[in-house]
């Protein structure tokens, strides 16, 4: 969820209605810039109907007002005082974080940014400065090239390797960003797909446990090192 989405509400009433122990859902959502960082958190545990939540993210540079060192100080004192388990920023590159970096005290924990084979190459330099400081990337809108772009470069070659694995080339797009070091982040209409994730059973506070349960499902597909450069040459011509 996020504090301009608008949906906080619905999230938390979804969360009574259905009786799901707290611990066993992972909580995330961001402060858009809508007011302080401070009230902003408080309104959002109130939405939500918690105590805490898991991730507490800056939704972008912009929004992380008044300041970027400003904003990363308030969301530390959050941290302290236990309203958020894990904070991180969104959407931040290289220049954001030397910013941030000057004065804060807290690494952050997660940067989500728009990920996928389109946008692969100007985001190397994000990806690792993130490996160099240890922070995990979460990438969200991983399958805009079937679902936002297509008839591009990579429809031809994802059909033909989602044909090899016997798979469908949304699976491939999630294998090939896992291969890259990402976390995905990712959602579907399909009640069936949904309850799939709903079946997973406990995924608790570890983001790479989703991938744990895809690995041992039917529908885990592991690329090979050619497969990954023919998607990375194949997106690049885009």
């Amino acid at each position: 969820t996020a504090q301009i989405y608008r949906n906080e509400e619905e999230a938390g009433a979804a969360l009574r209605e259905t009786g799901v122990d707290r611990s066993k859902v992972y909580i995330t959502t961001k402060y858009s810039g809508v007011g302080s960082i401070r009230d902003a958190i408080r309104t959002s545990l109130a939405k939500l109907g918690v105590s805490h939540v898991d991730l507490y993210l800056l939704h972008s540079p912009r929004a992380s007002l008044p300041d970027i060192t400003t904003a990363w100080r308030e969301m530390e004192r959050i941290l302290d005082q236990g309203l958020a388990k894990s904070i991180g920023v969104s959407n931040y590159t290289p220049v954001e974080f030397d910013i941030l970096f000057k004065t804060a005290r807290v690494v952050p924990a997660v940067n989500q940014i728009l990920f996928h084979p389109y946008v692969y190459e100007k985001s190397i330099p994000t990806l690792e400065y993130c490996k160099e400081k240890g922070i995990v990337i979460e990438a969200y809108s991983p399958l805009s090239p079937i679902t936002r772009q297509p008839g591009g470069s990579l429809d031809k070659p994802l059909a033909a390797i989602a044909k090899a694995h016997n798979a469908e080339p949304n699976q491939i797009l999630l294998a090939w960003a896992k291969a890259k070091g990402t976390v995905v982040i990712t959602s579907s209409r399909q009640k069936e797909r949904l309850q799939g994730y709903l079946d997973a059973g406990e995924i608790g506070s570890s983001y790479h446990n989703l991938f744990d349960w895809w690995r041992l499902s039917e529908d885990f597909v592991e690329l090979s090192t050619a497969e990954i450069a023919i998607i990375d040459k194949s997106a690049a011509k885009n």
